[in-house]
C-alpha cells in the first residue's frame, strides 16, 4: 500500500504529501502536529493531530469527498473498521458522539450501562444531586471540545435567569399537545447548534420570545396575531414556557428582547459557531438576494421584484447558502442592495475563519469585467452564468468537443471549457484585459446550451465541478430561497420602525432623461442611415454627380443629427450618476427600517431551516424514498403527542405515522436525537420516543 501511495504523488510537488484518491492529498508537517489536506494544488482543511475529535471530524469529511478509504486508514494508521465506525457515529450521534466515541447501536446501551453504573455506585439518599454533578461534568466536556458559545457576548445574560423561569421547570404527567412534532426542532438545535446556550446568554430572562419564533417558523404562523389560531397551553408545554400568553403580552416579550440590539452579535455568533462546528461547508457558496417587501406609508428606497419585474418599497435579503443548501450567512439591505459590495464582504468577514474561500456563485446580477477582475484581485474564487450568450455560435459547435459527461438532479450534461478574454477601461482611462475560464454546458435532456464564467485561482478544479457548483443554485430550481418561502414564513418582519436613512442620494432624473434622448437620436440615425443606403447615386451625361434633392435632404439630416448627438453625450459626461436632494426645501427624507427585529425573526428561520437540512440527511438513512423523505420530516414535525416533565428528563411520545415504513423511519430518527444526550439548564435530559403513554 505505501508504494501504491507513493505512486500517487504529486510531480515536482513536496514528497511528503499523500494521494487519498479522488484528488485529494495529506501533509503532514515533520513535527507530526498538524496536517494540510489538498484537493488537487488547493488547501482545504488544516488540523491538529492531537486534537483527536478534530481529527475524527476531518477523516469523516474528506471520506465524503470521495477519498479512497483503505488510502486514508493507511495514512493516517488507523483500521477500516475505525474509520468505518467515526462515519457511523458522526451520522448517528453527530459531533457529540465523535467527541465521545459512542459506536453505533452499541453506544446507547454502552452509554446507558454506564448511567446505571453511576447510578448504583452513588449512596442512597443523594441520587439526583449527583447524577446531576456527573451530567453536569460530562457536558462541560463535551462543550470543551467546541468553542463555547458565550465567549461571543461582553456581557452574558444567561446567570440572570431565575430557576423557575428556566424551560420546562414545572414537572407534570402526561399531557397531551397537539405540537409534540416540535420538540424535535428543540433536541437537534441545544445539541448540534447550542441554540438555548446561545439565546440565553445574548437576551438572558427575555430569551422566551424565540421558542415562541420557532413554533412560529415550524407550524407556519405567518405573524404575531395569527398565535390565535394555535392552542397557547398546548403549545407552551412543549416548548419548555407553561403557556404561550397573549398577543399583547407576546408584543411586549418581543419588544424588551429587541431593545437590547443583540441580534447582530448573536447571528455572527450562530454562523462562526457552525462553520468552527463543521456544520456547514465551505467548498462552494452561492450567494443572492431576494426582496423584502414593505408596504407602510413610510418613503423608503425602492428594491427589485424579480417575479412582477418591477421595483417595489422595500430591502434586499441578501442571503449566502452552501452547495447543500444550508444557510452560512445573510445580512438585510437597504433598498435594492449591492451583490458585488457583499461578495467582497464575505471574505473580508469570514476569511480568517476558513482554511481556504470557498468558490463564490452568483447570478448575472454580478456579471462585469471590471468586478471580475476585482475578484481575481482579491484572490476570490468565483462562478457565474455569462450574460448575452450567443446561441447561434453555440448551436455551430461539434458536438465532439464536449468531453465532459455527467449527471445532475436527474438530467444529462455534457461541458468542455475554453478561454474567454475580458477587458474595461479602469478608472484612468487604460485597457485592462485577462482571461477567465468560459464553461460551455449542454442540456442534452433539454436540448439547451448555455456558458458560465469561472475562475478557480491555484484551487485545481475541473469544468465538471464548475458546472454542478453553478447548477447547484441556479439549475432546475433555487433549493433554498423558493423552498423556504412555502413552509415557513420567510417574509414576516415583526416590529417596524423607522429613522432617516443616510442614503438620500436618488438617481439623477436629469441624467436619466439625457441618456433617454441619447438612445432616441441614436435610433433616429440609425434609420437615416439604413434610408440614406437605399437611394441610389445618379451621374450626369459627362460622369458629374447629379444633384438629387432626396439623398442630399438624407445627408444634411445625417450630420444634423450627428452633431445633436455629440452635444448631448458631451452633456452626459458632466452629469452625476447620482445626486443628494436632502438640501431642498420640502425634501421628504428616506426612511431606513429598523431590522432588529427581522434579524432575530430571520435568525430563528435560519435556524430551523439548518436542522430541517440535517435531520432530513438523518432520515435517508433509514428511509429509501428520497423524494418523500422532505415530506417525511414535515409528516414528523406536525404529529401530534404527549409530553411528561419528571426531575431528571423531558420526555415526548409521538404518535405513530401509520405506514410500517414511515413509522420505522420516525422511530430511527428519535433513536438519533435521543443519542446525543442532550441537557438543558437544571440537569434534565431531553428525550423523544414512539407510542401512546402507559
Amino acid at each position: 500500500m505505501s508504494q501504491q501511495l507513493e505512486l500517487f504523488a504529486i510531480p515536482g510537488q513536496d514528497d511528503r504529501k499523500v494521494a487519498l484518491g479522488n484528488n485529494l492529498f495529506v501533509l503532514k508537517n515533520d513535527d507530526e502536529k498538524t496536517a494540510i489536506f489538498f484537493k488537487r494544488q488547493a488547501q482545504i482543511r488544516v488540523i491538529n493531530l492531537k486534537d483527536k475529535l478534530e481529527l475524527k471530524l476531518a477523516l469523516t469529511e474528506i471520506s465524503e469527498m470521495g477519498a479512497t478509504k483503505a488510502w486514508l486508514c493507511e495514512a493516517f494508521g488507523i483500521s477500516r473498521q475505525t474509520l468505518h465506525n467515526y462515519e457511523k457515529t458522526k451520522l448517528a450521534f453527530g459531533l457529540e458522539g465523535l467527541a465521545n466515541s459512542y459506536k453505533g447501536k452499541g453506544g446507547i446501551k454502552k452509554f446507558t450501562a454506564q448511567r446505571s453504573a453511576n447510578r448504583e455506585a452513588l449512596p442512597k439518599g443523594n441520587t439526583n444531586v449527583k447524577l446531576r454533578e456527573i451530567r453536569k461534568a460530562r457536558k462541560e466536556k463535551e462543550q470543551a471540545k467546541i468553542i463555547p458559545i458565550d465567549q461571543f457576548f461582553e456581557d452574558n445574560y444567561s446567570d440572570e435567569i431565575e430557576t423557575d423561569n428556566q424551560i420546562f421547570s414545572e414537572t407534570h404527567d402526561w399531557k397531551a399537545t397537539r405540537y409534540a412534532g416540535v420538540f424535535i426542532y428543540l433536541i437537534a438545535l441545544f445539541s448540534q447548534w447550542n441554540w438555548l446556550k446561545l439565546i440565553q446568554s445574548a437576551y438572558g430572562k427575555y430569551f422566551a420570545i424565540f421558542p415562541i419564533f420557532l413554533l412560529m417558523v415550524a407550524k407556519n404562523v405567518r405573524s404575531i396575531e395569527a398565535l390565535k389560531n394555535i392552542r397557547l397551553g398546548e403549545a407552551g408545554l412543549i416548548l419548555g414556557i407553561r403557556k404561550i400568553p397573549g398577543k399583547a403580552k407576546v408584543w411586549e416579550m418581543f419588544y424588551l428582547a429587541a431593545e437590547m440590539k443583540k441580534s447582530s452579535v448573536m447571528i455572527k455568533a450562530y454562523f462562526l459557531y457552525q462553520i468552527k462546528s463543521g456544520l456547514v461547508s465551505f467548498w462552494i457558496w452561492a450567494t443572492d438576494g431576494h426582496l423584502l417587501p414593505y408596504s407602510g406609508n413610510k418613503k423608503v428606497h425602492y428594491s427589485y421584484s424579480t417575479q412582477r419585474r418591477m421595483p417595489m418599497p422595500g430591502q434586499t435579503n441578501a442571503v449566502t447558502c452552501d452547495n447543500e443548501g444550508r444557510i452560512v450567512d445573510f445580512e438585510i439591505e437597504e433598498g435594492k442592495g449591492d451583490l458585488r459590495s457583499r461578495i467582497i464582504e464575505l471574505k473580508k468577514k469570514w476569511g480568517k475563519e476558513l482554511p481556504s474561500l470557498p468558490m463564490m456563485i452568483f447570478d448575472r446580477e454580478g456579471s462585469g469585467a471590471k468586478f471580475f477582475h476585482q475578484l481575481i484581485s482579491e484572490n476570490i474564487p468565483f462562478c457565474t452564468w455569462k450574460k448575452n450568450v450567443d446561441a447561434k455560435e453555440l448551436n455551430t459547435l461539434d458536438d465532439n468537443l464536449y468531453t465532459h459527461k455527467f449527471e445532475f438532479n436527474g438530467k444529462k450534461y455534457q461541458v468542455f471549457e475554453r478561454k474567454k478574454g475580458l477587458s474595461f477601461e479602469d478608472d484612468n482611462k487604460e485597457k485592462i484585459t485577462f482571461d477567465v475560464r468560459e464553461i460551455v454546458v449542454w442540456n442534452v435532456t433539454s436540448k439547451r446550451k448555455t456558458c458560465a464564467l469561472a475562475w478557480t485561482g491555484d484551487r485545481d478544479i475541473d469544468c465538471t465541478e464548475c458546472a454542478k457548483g453553478i447548477l447547484s443554485r441556479w439549475g432546475a430550481s433555487e433549493n433554498t430561497f423558493k423552498h423556504i418561502k412555502g413552509p415557513h414564513p420567510f417574509h414576516y418582519h415583526p416590529g417596524f420602525s423607522a429613522s432617516d436613512s443616510t442614503k438620500q442620494d436618488v438617481a439623477n432624473p436629469v441624467l436619466k432623461e439625457v441618456k433617454e434622448k441619447v438612445a432616441k437620436k441614436k435610433n433616429e440615425l440609425a434609420k437615416l442611415y439604413k434610408t440614406l443606403s437605399k437611394i441610389p447615386e445618379t451621374l450626369n451625361s459627362n460622369g458629374t454627380l447629379r444633384q438629387n434633392s432626396h439623398r442630399d435632404k438624407c445627408k444634411a439630416s445625417i450630420v444634423k443629427n450627428e452633431a445633436e448627438l455629440k452635444t448631448l453625450q458631451d452633456g452626459q459626461k458632466g452629469l452625476p450618476e447620482r445626486v443628494d436632494f436632502s438640501e431642498l426645501e420640502n425634501y421628504r427624507s428616506f426612511q431606513k427600517i429598523d431590522n432588529e427585529g427581522k434579524n432575530m425573526f430571520d435568525f430563528v428561520t435560519t435556524s430551523v431551516w439548518n436542522v430541517r437540512k440535517m435531520m432530513v440527511a438523518w432520515l435517508k438513512e433509514a428511509y429509501k424514498h428520497d423524494n418523500e423523505v422532505v415530506d417525511l420530516f414535515y409528516a414528523i414535525t406536525n404529529c401530534h403527542g404527549w409530553i411528561k416533565v419528571t426531575s431528571d428528563q423531558v420526555v415526548v411520545r409521538l404518535e405513530p405515522l401509520q405506514q410500517p415504513s414511515r413509522r420505522a423511519a420516525q422511530e430511527y430518527l428519535c433513536r438519533k436525537l435521543n443519542s446525543t444526550n442532550t441537557m438543558i439548564p437544571g440537569g434534565r435530559y431531553l428525550s423523544v420516543e414512539v407510542g401512546a403513554p402507559q
